[in-house]
């Protein structure tokens, strides 16, 4: 498994264009950074699936611009990270359960900032009313900064391109 893991980065790595200068480091710093970033848009789904709010928080700055205007109709606002794991801890809870997918991440770097756009499907499911399950197909955008503790998201975007199944299921908190 472990040469698997070497023979895929390596594989990476030939599509990773050289940088203007030509110098190996670069290359493998933006192959690194491409997959931080990556993996942190990723990891927030898994946390949220597994309804861990501490360690979903934990890819988060201290603020962030959300916009789920698709979904909510409510602007974009700036607001503590905080507000928005607690937001989804009051809904993804108990008996409403979640499945977030996410595929085709492309990665914008520039100096300590980088935007991951991808495309994303998610389900939730409540059993009690009708038809236990709703689903969201859309593109995700994840804004991050660079820190002395990492990566984090500073913003987070959802635009839906469609959905199907029990408006409830989307509306309603789980108990």
């Amino acid at each position: 498994m472990n040469a698997l893991k070497h023979m895929t980065f390596a594989a990476g790595l030939a599509l990773v264009p050289a940088d203007a200068g030509g110098t190996e480091p670069s290359g493998w710093r933006a192959l690194a950074d491409e997959r931080a970033v990556i993996r942190i848009a990723d990891a927030i789904d898994r946390a949220v699936d597994a309804q861990d709010w501490k360690l979903a928080r934990s890819y988060f700055a201290d603020r962030v611009t959300v916009d789920f205007s698709s979904l909510s109709g409510q602007p974009a606002a700036n607001i503590p990270s905080d507000d928005l794991i607690g937001t989804w801890a009051g809904n993804l809870r108990g008996s409403k359960t979640s499945l977030h997918l996410r595929t085709n991440h492309q990665v914008a770097l520039e100096a300590d900032t980088a935007t991951v756009s991808s495309n994303g499907y998610a389900w939730n499911r409540m059993e009690g009313n009708g038809d236990p399950l709703w689903e969201v197909w859309g593109t995700y955008e994840h804004h991050l900064v660079r820190s002395g503790a990492g990566w984090k998201v500073d913003g987070f975007i959802f635009r839906a391109t469609h959905e199907r199944g029990n408006p409830w299921v989307k509306a309603t908190p789980g108990q």
